[in-house]
């Protein structure tokens, strides 16, 4: 209690001092009072002078001095207000919003509308004075989204829509460009501000503003011959008339004097300034200029896109640390954007021997030493593809582990002589790996896969030269003729390529009616010349030529095992030459017939000699007898 009545006689004391002081020196009195310190949000809103007052029941919780305010947008139940930046503080207030509930003793008048107009009526925020220097009507707009009147004025310019109205100071512009469409029948005109306009929470950096290279305007400005000279130094003309885009950029660019900005040397693999990617969750156009930010960039990195090999990202780190990442570009660009790069002279992250890791030393050994990388259009067979890729594997693990051995060896504690003994087994084991897979290699190399039938050639169609032309499609006529003229504009065009050229510009043809009539043209001519031709008997399947007869077999020739037989003495010694066999099978069996009749007639004739030889014999014995 005591320590209370001291701090408050403390606070007595100081007060009384600031009095004395405040009086005696600016003569101003000092009164006394109380603040609300309870933290609610919600009260009444009293404006007294220049000056709005939020109470929370008899005391005041904050006043807001109106002269502050620079900009108050209403909405349906709710008021937006927005202050002038303070340069010297380290932290200001932005922006501070009104909830308003609808009041039915307030009759016709809008509670929203009343408060907006008290606002307006003491705050200092940019009032139109005079006429516009010049007005471009119903600009579209991308961002914010829309269609705007746009206004310039000498200090602001002014984007009037239906729904919302921008007033935007000539000292918030940092930079304007001039940029193509990547179709080449657009154009960005792009306004870079610091601070950003708000449209509720959302915040524009930059206004993008689409026009069409087509439309063209005409404008008088409101300037004097003189006026023009010693303002603009002659810059700007009384009359200004061509394309929309150039006439606002010329009058933007010398009334705010900031440079215009347009397109640089690069040129992407679509033949525009532009490559088409992502960035975060927006699809868009990504511009490499000549003077950019390059300053700030501290390295660059093209790495592989998630799991796709038809694109790519481009990684941009600032020296802050910061990184943006440009996403879902064609891999068609990666050359562009490298050579580009190059020549700015940026340290790429991804090149380079100092960039790899432990484990990346380790595959990259292996692919170098051990197994050379094949591609799979080479292998003939999806096993002998399942089988390099395990045993690829097998080997990266073991490499690994080996690499992680060297590692641990060049860090251990143990005795020079020792570590060197381990070394040597580490360099061995690896030597007769390579010294394995070289002789795996060669006999691989020589088994030769034989294939069980041989294939069979396809028959050539033979041509007929009577057979009428085929006719021919609209776009190959277009293309012969405008061959030429492909080769004249596009210089060191490759053969192969023209085709795809011509197809390009055969699909970006508006009016394709002659090159189609002269096909039906040819086509009925075609179908003339086909009913001519089959009535005269062509087209007809020719009849197949029959095969060549085998030439008889010579005299000479050696039988086969088949025809060999085992036949008599008698039957050898009597058919010397070889002429039965090319007789027929009925002529065959007669001889056969003859010859066997004839053989037992010689057998009953030797039987009757030999007795009668006998009886002879007998005789003559009893004669001597």
């Amino acid at each position: 209690m005591a320590r209370c009545i001291d701090l408050l006689a403390s606070k007595i004391q100081k007060r009384k001092k600031l009095q004395s002081f405040f009086s005696s020196t600016y003569k101003i009195d000092m009164l006394e009072r109380e603040l609300s310190m309870k933290g609610w949000n919600w009260g009444t809103a009293k404006f007294t002078g220049s000056v709005l007052s939020f109470d929370i029941g008899h005391n005041t919780a904050f006043e807001i001095p109106l002269n502050h305010v620079s900009q108050c947008t209403a909405g349906k139940n709710e008021i937006t207000m927005e202050f002038h930046q303070n340069d010297d503080a380290p932290v200001s207030l932005m922006e501070m919003r009104f909830f308003i509930p609808s009041n039915e003793l307030a009759g016709d008048v809008d509670p929203v509308e009343a408060f907006q107009q008290r606002v307006m009526d003491k705050a200092s925020v940019i009032n139109v004075s005079g006429d516009a220097i010049a007005i471009f009507r119903e600009i579209q707009c991308l961002t914010p989204r829309g269609r705007y009147d746009i206004k310039i004025f000498s200090s602001f310019f002014q984007l009037h829509g239906k729904t919302f109205d921008y007033k935007i100071p000539i000292s918030t512009v940092l930079r304007l460009f001039i940029l193509p469409h990547k179709d080449n029948r657009q154009m960005f005109f792009v306004v870079s501000l610091d601070p950003p306009i708000k449209q509720g929470q959302t915040r524009y950096h930059f206004l993008v503003l689409l026009f069409n290279q087509e439309d063209e305007s005409s404008i008088e400005l409101p300037f004097t011959e003189e006026e023009l000279k010693e303002k603009y130094e002659g810059k700007l003309e009384k009359e200004l008339s061509g394309p929309t885009y150039e006439v606002l950029g010329k009058i933007m660019k010398n009334i705010i004097n900031r440079k215009l900005t347009g397109p640089g040397a690069f040129i992407g693999h679509s033949g525009s300034p532009a490559i088409s990617c992502s960035f975060k969750a927006a699809a868009g156009l990504l511009y490499p200029l000549e003077r950019g930010l390059y300053i700030q960039i501290a390295t660059v990195n093209f790495a592989r896109s998630g799991g796709s090999t038809r694109s790519f990202d481009f990684e941009v780190e600032l020296k802050s640390g910061t990184v943006h990442t440009f996403s879902s570009i064609e891999k068609e660009e990666y050359s562009k954007l490298f050579d580009f790069i190059t020549t700015k002279k940026l340290t790429i992250k991804n090149r380079g021997k100092n960039h790899h890791t432990k484990m990346t030393l380790a595959i990259l050994m292996m692919r170098r030493h051990l197994i050379p990388i094949c591609k799979p259009s080479k292998l003939r067979h999806k096993k002998e593809m399942m089988v390099k890729a395990m045993t690829m594997k097998a080997q990266t693990k073991t490499l690994i582990q080996i690499r992680m051995k060297v590692m641990l060896l060049k860090n251990s504690t143990v005795s020079i002589a020792v570590r060197q003994k381990r070394m040597k087994r580490v360099v061995q084991t690896l030597r007769k790996r390579k010294k394995k897979h070289k002789k795996e290699k060669k006999e691989k190399k020589k088994t030769k896969t034989v294939s069980e039938k041989p294939r069979k050639r396809k028959e050539k169609k033979e041509k007929d030269d009577n057979k009428p032309k085929r006719a021919t499609s609209a776009f190959m006529l277009w293309l012969n003729e405008n061959r030429e003229e492909i080769k004249r504009d596009n210089e060191g065009i490759k053969v192969t390529e023209i085709a795809k050229k011509g197809g390009e510009m055969w699909r970006e043809l508006k009016d394709k009616s002659e090159w189609e009539a002269k096909a039906n043209k040819d086509k009925e001519r075609y179908n003339k010349e086909m009913a001519e031709y089959k009535a005269s008997g062509g087209g007809q399947d020719k009849p197949k030529k029959s095969k060549k007869p085998s030439p008889k077999k010579s005299s000479t020739s050696v039988p086969k095992i088949d025809e060999l037989k085992i036949k008599s003495k008698e039957y050898i010694e009597d058919t010397d030459s070889s002429s039965e066999d090319e007789k027929p099978k009925s002529e065959k069996k007669a001889s056969d017939a003859e010859g066997k009749s004839t053989k037992k007639k010689s057998d009953k004739e030797e039987e009757k000699g030999s007795k009668r030889k006998k009886e002879s014999d007998d005789e003559k014995a009893k004669k001597k007898e």
